[in-house]
C-alpha cells in the first residue's frame, strides 16, 4: 500500500488561536500568514493545527468538545483582513490592550462579536453580497443547521437542546418552521460568520501550498452531547426517545486513573438492525470528512482505537468503571469512506490502551501512528517510543497539546530523576541543563525513522510549563497560551532549518505553478 507520507518531513504543531496577533487570539490574517512563511524558511513541509470549530465556556472552550463539527471558530476570522475588504475601518479596531501571551476568552469573545455585527450591517447592505451568502450556505446544507442551532441557544437561555421544549427538541416542521422565521436575522448573522471564515481560511490554505507547506488537520471521533451534530442527527446516536444518551463514550480504569476516565460524548449507532439508520450514520460521516478535507490536506483522528472498538459507559454511570468493550466498525468503515471519497490521507491516533487487533487495523488501512518522545523514558529498552524502536510509518513528536512542554518535563517534580538521566544519555548527552533539553529532545525526534517528525512550537523556542497548551483532567487555564511575534525571529528559523536538513527532512523548493497541488 503507498504511504500516506513518502519522504522525510518535519513540521511544527501550532494550534491556530496560538498564532501572533494584536486582537486577543490567533487568526487568519497576517500572523497565520506570516508564521506559514516562518515555516518555509525553517525548511518544514507541515503545519498541524488543532480542530478550527467553535468553542464554548461550558466546554472550557475546548476544541475538542465544540457546538459543531463542521463549523469554523468566528473567533478566527481576521479584523484586519476584514478591514481590507471595506467591511470594517481601521477606526473600528480601537487599541484594545490585549496580552500577547493569553487568550482572554471572556473579552476576546464579547469584542470580536461587535465586530462581526458592524461587519455584517455593512455587508448586507448590498444585494449582491446577500446573493453571495445564499450561495454559499445552498452549498453547503449544514451551514443553515448550525446558524438555527446557534439562535435557538441564544433564545431559549444557552440551554442544551435537550432542556428545550418537546416540539424543538424533536424538530418538528411546525416548529422549526417558525423558528427558522422568527430567529431569520440571527440565522443570518450565524451563517455570515461561517461565510467570513471559509473565505479566510481558504486564502491562507492557498497561501500555505503556495509556499509548500501542508495542513494537518485535527478530527475527534465524538461530538458533544450539546452539538448542532446531535439535535439534528439523533438518529443515528445512542439516545433514548426523550433524547438522552444511553451511553457514553470514555476509556476504563488504568495506572494512571482507577475510575478511568468518563467524557460523555453520545456514542454512534454503529450496530443499529436498522440499515436506513447505518446509511444515515454514514454519510453524516462523509459530509464530515468531506468538509474537513476541504480545509487541510491530512487529517488527525483523535481516538483511532474507538473505531477498532470502543468503551461505552452506562450514563447513569458517574465514573467509568463500569463500562464494556463493545466492538466498533473497523475497517468497514474506512473501505465505506473511501469508495465515497477515495484514499483517505490519515494519521491514527494510537495513544492510550491499543491492542494488536488497533495495530492490525492501522496497519492494514496503512495509516501511520504516533509515537511521543516524552513517553519513551520508563527504562524499558523495548519501550515502543524509543527512537530506536519505531517504524518508519508513524509520526514522531517530543510531545503533543496534551503534553508538558519538553523543558517543563525536564523541570517536573513530578517526573523521576532516573528517566531525566535516561533521555539525556539517549540523547548522548551527559549533562543535566534543562535549558538545553528541547535540543536533545528535537535531536532524537529529527534523526528518528519515523517519516514525519513534528514539533510543537514551545519545544522549537524551548519555552517552559507556563507555555503548556492542555492539561488533560483539568478545566482551567487551558487552550489560552499564545506566541508573540517577536519569537518567530530569522534566527530560530535558520536553526530549525540546519537541525532540519542535517537528518533529511528538508522541503524541497515548492514549485512555481502550485493550482494543481494537492
Amino acid at each position: 500500500m503507498i504511504p500516506i507520507i513518502k519522504k522525510r518531513a518535519s513540521g511544527v504543531l501550532l494550534p491556530l488561536f496560538s498564532l501572533p496577533s494584536p486582537w486577543g487570539i490567533g487568526d487568519l490574517g497576517p500572523g497565520a500568514t506570516a508564521f506559514i512563511d516562518f515555516l518555509a524558511a525553517a525548511g518544514q513541509s507541515y503545519w498541524q493545527i488543532l480542530p478550527l470549530c467553535p468553542t464554548a465556556p461550558i466546554f472550557g472552550n475546548s476544541p475538542y468538545m465544540s457546538p459543531s463539527a463542521m463549523a469554523g471558530n468566528p473567533l478566527f476570522i481576521s479584523p484586519d483582513l476584514l478591514v481590507r475588504q471595506g467591511l470594517l475601518r481601521e477606526e473600528d479596531l480601537a487599541d484594545t490592550g490585549f496580552s500577547e501571551y493569553v487568550v482572554d476568552y471572556d473579552r476576546v469573545t464579547p469584542w470580536k462579536g461587535r465586530l462581526l455585527a458592524l461587519a455584517w450591517q455593512r455587508f448586507s447592505a448590498t444585494r449582491k453580497n446577500r446573493q453571495r451568502l445564499a450561495a454559499f450556505v445552498d452549498s453547503r446544507p449544514w451551514v443553515r443547521e448550525h446558524a438555527l442551532f446557534l439562535a435557538l441557544k441564544k433564545k431559549l437561555g444557552n440551554r442544551g437542546w435537550f432542556h428545550w421544549p418537546r416540539e424543538l427538541r424533536q424538530r418538528e416542521d411546525p416548529a422549526m418552521r417558525r423558528a427558522t422565521a422568527e430567529l431569520a436575522d440571527d440565522v443570518e448573522f450565524a451563517c455570515f460568520a461561517q461565510f467570513l471564515f471559509s473565505r479566510q481560511w481558504q486564502q491562507l490554505h492557498d497561501h500555505a501550498r503556495s509556499r509548500g507547506i501542508r495542513l494537518i488537520g485535527d478530527l475527534p471521533i465524538y461530538v458533544a452531547m450539546d452539538s448542532v451534530d446531535v439535535w439534528a442527527n439523533q438518529e443515528i446516536f445512542q439516545l433514548s426517545a426523550s433524547g438522552r444518551p444511553t451511553a457514553v463514550a470514555g476509556v476504563p480504569p488504568d495506572y494512571f486513573s482507577r475510575t478511568g476516565q468518563r467524557w460523555g460524548n453520545p456514542l454512534y449507532r454503529w450496530n443499529s438492525r436498522n440499515k436506513e439508520i447505518r446509511q444515515r450514520l454514514l454519510t453524516w460521516w462523509e459530509q464530515r470528512l468531506q468538509s474537513i478535507f476541504s480545509q487541510v490536506d491530512l487529517i488527525r483522528i483523535d481516538h483511532f482505537r474507538g473505531f477498532e472498538s470502543y468503551w461505552a459507559i452506562p450514563a447513569r454511570e458517574k465514573t467509568a468503571i463500569r463500562g464494556r468493550w463493545i466492538r466498533g466498525p473497523g475497517k468497514t468503515f474506512f473501505r465505506a469512506m473511501e469508495q465515497r471519497l477515495g484514499r483517505l490521507p490519515v494519521i491514527a491516533e494510537d495513544l492510550g490502551i491499543i491492542t494488536d487487533k488497533v495495530r492490525r487495523l492501522r496497519d492494514d488501512l496503512g495509516y501511520p501512528g504516533m509515537k511521543i518522545l516524552l513517553f519513551a523514558f520508563d527504562g524499558n529498552p523495548e519501550n515502543s517510543y524509543l527512537p530506536h524502536n519505531v517504524e518508519k510509518n508513524s509520526i514522531i513528536y517530543t510531545g503533543t497539546h496534551d503534553n508538558d512542554t519538553a523543558v517543563g518535563w525536564y523541570l517536573s517534580p513530578d517526573v523521576a530523576p532516573q528517566a531525566k538521566r535516561l533521555a539525556k544519555r539517549y540523547a548522548n548527552r551527559f549533562d543535566d541543563q534543562a535549558s538545553t533539553f528541547h535540543l536533545d529532545m528535537i535531536y532524537l525526534a529529527h534523526s528518528s525513522p519515523s517519516v514525519l517528525s513534528v514539533l510543537p512550537l514551545q519545544d522549537v523556542l524551548g519555552f517552559g510549563n507556563d507555555c503548556r497548551i492542555n492539561t488533560p483532567g483539568t478545566t482551567r487555564g487551558n487552550w489560552r497560551w499564545r506566541c508573540a511575534p517577536r519569537f518567530l525571529t530569522d534566527e530560530v528559523a535558520a536553526g530549525l532549518r540546519e537541525s532540519t536538513g542535517t537528518f533529511g527532512r528538508l522541503a524541497p523548493e515548492p514549485a512555481k505553478d502550485t493550482e494543481d497541488r494537492p
